[in-house]
């Protein structure tokens, strides 16, 4: 009977839940500390209508725009407008990144493992490991949405009622159930947990893209993404409802969906199947750089695609950015041109360093494999060959320093060609590449701390996404919160200089760059004497 493909399901579920329920807590907790954090900022800062209209005239420009949304209220711009504007869309994006880890470590990785293989030796269901894995996705996502909802309106703040507040949650929710049932169909597609995890980003990101583009140019493109969706909500403006029923409507479709494939699939099997091999071993494959290159060569195009169109979409605003600063006059008094500088070059420091934060990612991810291929007891072969470890390691660490500084190129590359189409009087090129490569430093002495929690706790690693995003978190939103200084100093993004703003000092670029060295060493010495297990 077809009951029986979801047979000891809820076992499964148990099982699921008491083996992430820490992950759980920690996620929740660190989206209501920092929710809460964010809307109690807002409100003590800007306490007058004329403070928090200030900050709405800065945020009407089309590259705000298409970075954050097209945002509700902004002529009555409340604290409720404010954290609903500058917060949801990014959150609502960490929210999808935290649904895509969980569900591809709980269904294709451990397919990958044969992990699922052996449950399946068990009297278990066809479908019950995936069904289980969307009942703790359910859990998760409705306990985020529920605690997210409490604690905002437990803030008392006039302008942040509790429908508003918990319209914010289901928010946050519902884009966590649409990336779990796409995260999940992308499982079945793909045959690897690395495929599953770059189609499920790819998604996130060409839904980003998409929305941009339409929020900037055509409102019916952003109907096409989630995020899209769930800015339309209008939270504390309008609360509108209806974008979260279809977006869970749509999550059931593709659930279902999911659970049909993985039906009629065999286990280790995919839909789209990898090509095979070539009947002789490529000249890539006599050298262990070659070998971390050809495992990654498919992950490195496609982040290469996607930087260069982030930097396309971006600089394809600068035009209506420029006209916007030039018709805007309260703004230009608030942004008055700093020696000679104009407001879209004074705008382009904040952006350059968002975009330096997003290409610290790939190269992290391409280091991170060598982890990957450790777990699976892949480089203990390699090791018993003419390879010492060092090789091994600094093959990865060449791709990761090599992808770094590519990745950053071309995102500026796209910044400048679309810019120069939409603007009188584009930003010179030399303007644009000191403004983006002068944050190499940092992004280098993020990949050599991952170097070194790998060299001596491997199994640490996730450390790395946290301090990430509190890089992130300091970088965006410590003008507007008025953090303290010492917080931004504490990330290495925090020492970069923000050209042509200010001058490029090269003492702080190459501190960075020599304890990055310094860094790098002594993981690179922890993992030649450690043992190869994780």
């Amino acid at each position: 009977m077809w009951y029986q493909l979801f047979s000891n399901n809820e076992f499964l579920f148990k099982f699921m839940l008491k083996r992430n329920r820490y992950r759980m807590v920690i996620w929740i907790l660190s989206f209501l500390l920092i929710s809460i954090a964010t809307a109690g900022s807002f409100e003590g800062l800007y306490k007058s209508d004329v403070e928090r209209q200030a900050i709405a005239e800065t945020m009407k420009n089309p590259a705000m725009i298409a970075m954050v949304g097209p945002g509700y209220g902004l002529d009555n711009y409340t604290t409720g407008a404010m954290m609903a504007h500058q917060m949801l869309l990014f959150t609502a994006i960490v929210v999808a990144i935290m649904s895509i880890l969980f569900v591809t470590s709980l269904t294709r990785s451990e397919e990958e493992d044969g992990q699922l293989e052996l449950l399946r030796s068990l009297p278990v269901g066809r479908l019950a490991n995936l069904l289980a894995t969307f009942k703790l996705m359910i859990i998760l996502n409705c306990l985020l949405a529920f605690i997210i909802g409490v604690g905002l309106t437990s803030l008392n703040i006039s302008s942040m009622d509790a429908q508003g507040s918990f319209l914010y949650g289901a928010s946050l929710g519902a884009t966590g159930l649409i990336f779990s049932a796409i995260t999940a169909l992308m499982a079945q597609l793909s045959q690897t947990s690395r495929g599953t995890l770059t189609l499920s980003f790819m998604l996130l990101g060409f839904g980003y893209l998409i929305r941009a583009i339409g929020d900037v140019s055509n409102s019916l493109l952003s109907n096409v993404s989630p995020l899209g969706w769930i800015l339309s909500t209008e939270v504390y403006v309008q609360n509108n409802w209806t974008p979260i029923f279809w977006t869970i409507l749509l999550a059931v479709l593709l659930s279902l969906i999911s659970l049909y494939l993985q039906a009629i699939r065999d286990v280790g099997s995919s839909f789209l199947r990898t090509k095979s091999g070539k009947k002789n071993a490529s000249p890539l494959l006599l050298s262990t750089l070659g070998l971390a290159f050809t495992l990654q060569r498919t992950s490195i195009i496609a982040w290469s695609i996607a930087m260069l169109m982030l930097g396309l979409s971006y600089g394809s605003v600068f035009g209506d950015l420029e006209n916007f600063f030039g018709s805007n006059e309260m703004l230009s008094e608030m942004l008055a041109p700093i020696d000679g500088l104009s407001l879209t070059e004074q705008f382009l420091t904040m952006l350059m360093c968002i975009i330096s934060l997003i290409c610290t990612v790939p190269p992290v991810m391409f280091f991170l494999k060598l982890k990957g291929e450790e777990k699976k007891n892949r480089i203990d072969h390699l090791l018993s060959k003419a390879v010492s470890r060092n090789q091994l390691l600094f093959s990865y660490v060449f791709i990761s320093i090599l992808s770094s500084v590519m990745l950053l190129l071309l995102s500026i590359l796209g910044l400048f060609f679309a810019s120069s189409l939409v603007m009188e009087e584009p930003i010179q090129i030399v303007v644009l590449l000191k403004s983006g490569m002068v944050y190499l430093p940092s992004v280098w002495l993020m990949i050599s701390i991952t170097i070194f929690i790998y060299g001596f706790k491997p199994q640490l690693t996730a450390v790395i996404w946290i301090y990430l995003g509190y890089s992130f978190f300091v970088v965006y939103l410590g003008g507007l919160l008025q953090l303290p200084e010492w917080m931004s100093m504490l990330s290495p993004f925090g020492h970069i200089p923000q050209f042509p703003v200010e001058n490029i000092h090269v003492a702080p670029l190459m501190t960075l760059f020599l304890i990055s060295l310094i860094v790098t060493f002594f993981g690179a010495r922890a993992f030649r004497i450690r043992d190869i297990s994780v």
